[in-house]
């Protein structure tokens, strides 16, 4: 049986973080419409190949950068390096398969403030025909792909981090905390994880075992905590909104 996420809405947790937080420097990979990157309220960079954005989602943030692109062709642009953008916070949701989410936490943690945060979407799924890697015949409700595989890989090859899963409905966030830039453990096992990884199935490796790989924190406990992953270091002042300038 499946532990599904049954919390506080993912959205509606990402909100309230943004909030009742500001950071230097927030990436988002996968943004899409711009739902949850409208939030953010500080300086801001997001990543997709596809953009779909029909709102305003610059409010009051005093800077955002919008790259069509991957997020592979991104990092390799040297970009951030070039801004000398140091990443406090990112939301990684980009394309659904494990190798892709690896390779954007490796390049995440890369440009990462010692001590930064990520957070990872869809991690949590609540069968198997929304774990396919098949892009041809993916179901059609929800699908997570297999990034449920993170949450072993972080375990196993990466215990001084820590790692929350939070139970924000419907396929969980998690929340990957003490990022440190100067660990390349996982970019030199990335070939070796692929190969144990990428072609394993969830039914193969086992759903209860997978169950026991963690246990959920509570969405809303979070909330009411203050988002307690998100150390005071990392935040900075949200500053003045900007004001009507006429003509």
């Amino acid at each position: 049986m499946f532990k599904q996420a049954k919390g506080f809405p993912y959205a509606r947790f990402l909100k309230r973080l943004h909030h009742a937080a500001t950071v230097d420097w927030y990436l988002e990979i996968g943004c899409r419409k711009g739902g949850s990157l409208a939030n953010v309220t500080g300086k801001s960079i997001a990543v997709d190949p596809f953009f779909k954005i029909q709102t305003n989602i610059l409010r009051s943030k005093p800077a955002l950068l919008l790259f069509q692109q991957t997020s592979d062709d991104f990092f390799a642009s040297g970009m951030l390096r070039a801004m000398g953008a140091r990443l406090s916070l990112s939301f990684i949701d980009g394309m659904h398969l494990m190798e892709f989410a690896l390779r954007d936490f490796i390049n995440v943690e890369r440009n990462a403030v010692p001590g930064g945060v990520a957070m990872f979407h869809d991690c949590c799924p609540w069968n198997l025909e929304m774990t396919t890697r098949d892009l041809d015949n993916l179901p059609k409700g929800a699908w997570t792909g297999d990034v449920w595989k993170i949450i072993p890989i972080l375990k196993s090859h990466r215990p001084d981090l820590t790692v929350r899963v939070v139970d924000a409905s419907p396929s969980g966030v998690v929340v990957v905390e003490g990022l440190d830039p100067e660990n390349a453990t996982l970019a030199e096992a990335y070939d070796d994880i692929l190969a144990e990884y990428r072609d394993l199935e969830l039914a193969d490796y086992g759903v209860e075992r997978f169950n026991d790989q963690f246990d959920y924190e509570s969405a809303i406990g979070l909330v009411r905590a203050g988002f307690p992953f998100l150390p005071d270091s990392l935040k900075v002042d949200r500053g003045e909104a900007p004001a009507f300038v006429t003509p």
